[in-house]
């Protein structure tokens, strides 16, 4: 280690992505490319791992250990570690609203959003309810094998698990998805036609749980653990000695953030814990936490960025592949529209915990 990059700061930067964190990729080998066949492969494997036959679910006492692990997954391979992120987050909606097991082999994706537009509409029937329209925005239109959807029904909007098992009712539609980030995901609209579903809860049982924001948290950790293997080549080049000072400030600006945005997150999940059912205490607690890991991951991009130039961008494929994909990712979040929201609870008296 050269003796002008303090101790304490590399040490906050994680190692390089290939070689991925100990006792949970380690043996998964290389992350993969970007063939979304790849991803689904990477997905499955990950799965069948022993460390994921007893993930903690939110609000456990044991989230911390939850967000950690969806941290390094994605610090492993960004898109992979969504589509995982997704599947666990469905394990937890339907053991917290009295749905059906996951069982080993299943793959799970969440299909929540809800743009303008005629979206989903679930009908009753004699022999159960059925999901008809085109939904949007479907990660892992592909790769997973069952489904929680969101859909207008008559007494309001529900949550219906869906097996995809029948692509002529539950068809995939190619396309659409012009973005280079994210594009391992396979994020298409699937087109629902009479497709057998089972509710999940009731109306709004989904939105209006404390465990919604919770999952959103376990985004966060996601999107920080991609900020990590985006930073991992600066704090590598440090190592070595090839930094510049100027280099040297864009990754102590850097680490702190991500150190920062880890601190965040360890005292999110404290909060949840300690208020597991508690909705006004969560989503307090999600938007401050989200807020913070995204502007620590959009640092993470403009510092590497700046220190590095353009070459591991168009010379490293791996690299280029980590920055698209934490791009597209933290969308999800809504930007300033988020943090509107944040200020208003706050000026509500909504203050949450550890304030």
């Amino acid at each position: 280690m050269p003796a002008d990059v303090p101790a304490d700061v590399l040490a906050d930067v994680p190692p390089a992505p290939a070689s991925g964190p100990a006792g949970l990729t380690a043996g998964l080998g290389d992350p993969p490319g970007r063939d979304p066949a790849e991803v689904a492969a990477a997905v499955r494997a990950v799965l069948a791992r022993p460390e994921l036959a007893d993930v903690p679910l939110p609000a456990s006492g044991r989230t911390a250990a939850r967000w950690a692990l969806l941290r390094a997954l994605a610090r492993w391979d960004v898109a992979a570690g969504r589509l995982v992120e997704a599947h666990l987050d469905a394990a937890a909606i339907l053991a917290e609203l009295g749905g059906s097991e996951v069982l080993p082999g299943q793959v799970w994706a969440v299909w929540a959003a809800e743009p303008p537009g005629p979206g989903v509409t679930a009908t009753p029937g004699p022999e159960g309810w059925t999901l008809r329209g085109r939904k949007p925005w479907c990660s892992g239109a592909v790769a997973s094998t069952h489904a929680l959807v969101t859909a207008n029904a008559d007494d309001g909007r529900r949550m219906f698990a869906v097996p995809l098992a029948d692509r002529d009712r539950t068809r995939p539609v190619p396309g659409g998805w012009a973005a280079a980030g994210m594009v391992q995901t396979q994020t298409w609209s699937v087109d629902l036609d009479e497709a057998p579903a089972v509710p999940v809860g009731g109306p709004r049982a989904y939105l209006d749980r404390a465990g919604f924001w919770h999952g959103g948290v376990g985004v966060a950790a996601c999107w920080l653990g991609g900020a990590d293997a985006v930073l991992a080549p600066l704090a590598a080049r440090a190592a070595s000695g090839r930094l510049d000072p100027h280099g040297l400030a864009h990754l102590g600006a850097a680490a702190a953030a991500v150190h920062a945005a880890g601190a965040v997150l360890a005292a999110a999940a404290a909060d949840v814990d300690a208020a597991p059912h508690d909705r006004a205490t969560a989503e307090v607690v999600a938007r401050r936490a989200r807020a913070v890991v995204e502007q620590a991951a959009t640092t993470v991009l403009d510092r590497v960025g700046r220190a590095l130039g353009a070459a591991p961008l168009c010379l490293d494929a791996g690299h280029a592949r980590r920055v698209e994909d934490l791009t597209v990712y933290l969308r999800q979040s809504h930007a300033e529209r988020d943090l509107e929201v944040l200020g208003t609870l706050l000026a509500d008296g909504a203050t949450g915990p550890a304030s």
